[in-house]
């Protein structure tokens, strides 16, 4: 990998945590629940120690899919296995260790609220495990993370209100407490098709008038259409995002506002969302002016990291080490970081 890119200051700006756990850590999971694999007839002793290469590769088979309906139940496993405030104090602990290693200074990272709520979890406690392994990976990595509570779009928009309100209650009790919150903003994701965004504007109404910043998961599976959905109903940044690149209008509008584009290339081709690499427009959407972040999505499932994502940009697509560096630049500046924060960070990077 290029030197330049590994030690090059970075953020990154659209992450799922449930995405971060690799094969290691969800088969020591399947060893403590005593879960094993889909499709996997053997049970596990509950011993989270015993390290059963045969878990470790079930888990590496359940991440070898070829469509976005196979990512899906990947990810339904992962979060099956998630099921006390240890394991997400785990699982934090460790993204964080990654994070650092590729010299990500700051990281904005989707959790699956919704899909907390509708597998019946009561998420407080689970929260609670989530920022005690913040609090320890920001002290031992010197890594800064805010969470984006994400709801999904086919669950309806009474189930994201509910995440929204979560997202609000727990801003609202940090700030009494300590003056900031690591509770930043809100999201959709789930199925485009089954759920349009003009549907949550209530939602997205409300949660800006908590102070929380607004994303959305658009044009990742369906056309332009959802993008300007997302743009209507308020959304600050897009996630994905893929296919703008249809729309002429849609790409000069992005352009224009500098609307921060989530861009995450090996998620697009591992779920079909984009067929060939050759075919993925994020150096024309560069070309075009449009404020693109490249991003790794769910890395520990899509086999990459951040690193990769821009050592793949810079071998597939040409990108100098100067385009790097202002792709890395606009990760710090569409981040949801008070302006103090993002200048000092904008400083590392200017300065590397």
């Amino acid at each position: 990998m290029n030197r330049f890119i590994l030690a090059l200051p970075k953020a990154e700006l659209h992450l799922h945590l449930e995405g971060t756990v690799s094969p290691q850590t969800l088969s020591e999971l399947s060893l403590k629940h005593n879960t094993p694999m889909p499709g996997v007839n053997n049970r596990y002793a509950a011993d989270p120690t015993s390290g059963d290469p045969l878990a470790v590769a079930d888990v590496e088979r359940l991440y070898q899919y070829t469509n976005f309906q196979g990512f899906l139940m990947a990810f339904k496993a992962v979060t099956e296995r998630l099921r006390d405030p240890e394991d997400y104090e785990l699982v934090v602990y460790r993204m964080m260790q990654q994070l650092h290693a590729e010299n990500v200074l700051h990281a904005e990272v989707y959790v699956s609220v919704g899909v907390i709520h509708w597998r019946g979890q009561n998420f407080d406690p689970l929260f609670a495990g989530m920022e005690r392994g913040r609090i320890a990976g920001e002290r031992d990595f010197g890594v800064s993370l805010l969470w984006i509570f994400d709801a999904v779009r086919n669950f309806g928009a009474d189930e994201a209100l509910l995440v929204i309100e979560k997202a609000a209650e727990f801003r609202q009790q940090q700030i009494q407490q300590s003056g900031e919150s690591s509770v930043v903003g809100i999201g959709i994701g789930g199925d485009e098709n089954r759920g349009a965004a003009e549907l949550f504007r209530q939602g997205y109404r409300y949660a800006s008038s908590k102070g929380l910043r607004l994303t959305a998961h658009a044009g990742e599976s369906a056309g332009p259409g959802s993008i300007w959905g997302a743009l209507n109903i308020g959304a600050e940044r897009l996630g994905h995002g893929l296919n703008a690149i249809h729309d002429a209008d849609l790409m000069e509008h992005l352009a224009e506002k500098q609307i921060p584009v989530e861009i995450c290339i090996t998620s697009n081709l591992r779920t079909g969302c984009c067929a060939r690499i050759d075919d993925h427009p994020v150096k024309k959407m560069f070309d075009a002016g449009v404020m693109i972040t490249l991003n790794s999505d769910d890395p520990a499932m899509f086999g990459t990291s951040l690193a990769r994502e821009y050592q793949l940009a810079q071998d597939a697509f040409g990108f100098t080490d100067d385009q790097l560096r202002e792709i890395a630049r606009n990760s710090f500046e569409a981040s949801f970081l008070e302006a103090e924060k993002k200048l000092a960070f904008l400083a590392r990077t200017d300065s590397y």
